[in-house]
């Protein structure tokens, strides 16, 4: 599939030139969802990393719940460190760096939040502090089934919108 240069942007040329299965390998650092890798990769070509964002983003607002939860259960309980020398790995542990030391009040509601909905807390939580971590577990743990499931997805949204932009080295 030949799509097209973007100029100055070394991943996006190869991502668009990439066969699907070397550009969903791309991806997978990105969203663990593979309807959502699918659909990106289908989007192609990209010319610049806001419209892959963009694409992301109308993505993400029309997967449904297992494709959610598909993309969910690949991420380690907020406060615990991720394993592993791979890049996902590594960036999980930069994004989750201030709730590392939250301690047993975060992992208390950690558990109270998965005995509520069956998974693990999911937030955004580059630039967060840990009391703002704790704050929005104490405050989603409230939530009924369908607001919680909502805003997993924008969470799911902003976490793979970073890696995107991270990955384009942007």
């Amino acid at each position: 599939m030949s799509t097209g240069r973007v100029p100055g942007d070394s991943f996006l040329w190869r991502f668009n030139d990439a066969d699907p299965a070397g550009a969903l390998d791309d991806l997978s650092v990105c969203c663990s969802s593979r309807r959502w890798a699918g659909e990106m990769v289908v989007g192609r070509p990209y010319r610049d990393v806001n419209q892959l964002v963009e694409r992301s983003d109308r993505v993400f607002r029309a997967l449904g719940w297992a494709d959610l939860r598909e993309a969910l259960d690949a991420h380690p309980r907020i406060g615990d460190r991720a394993t592993g020398e791979s890049r996902e790995a590594g960036w999980s542990r930069d994004e989750q760096a201030a709730a590392s030391g939250a301690g047993d009040e975060l992992n208390q509601a950690n558990v109270d939040y998965e005995d509520r909905f069956g998974h693990v807390f999911l937030i955004c939580a580059t630039g967060l502090s840990a009391d703002t971590i704790l704050a929005e577990v104490l405050r989603r743990v409230r939530n009924d089934v369908a607001v919680e499931r909502e805003e997993v997805r924008v969470e799911l949204c902003k976490i793979a919108a970073l890696r995107l932009r991270k990955l384009a080295g942007a």
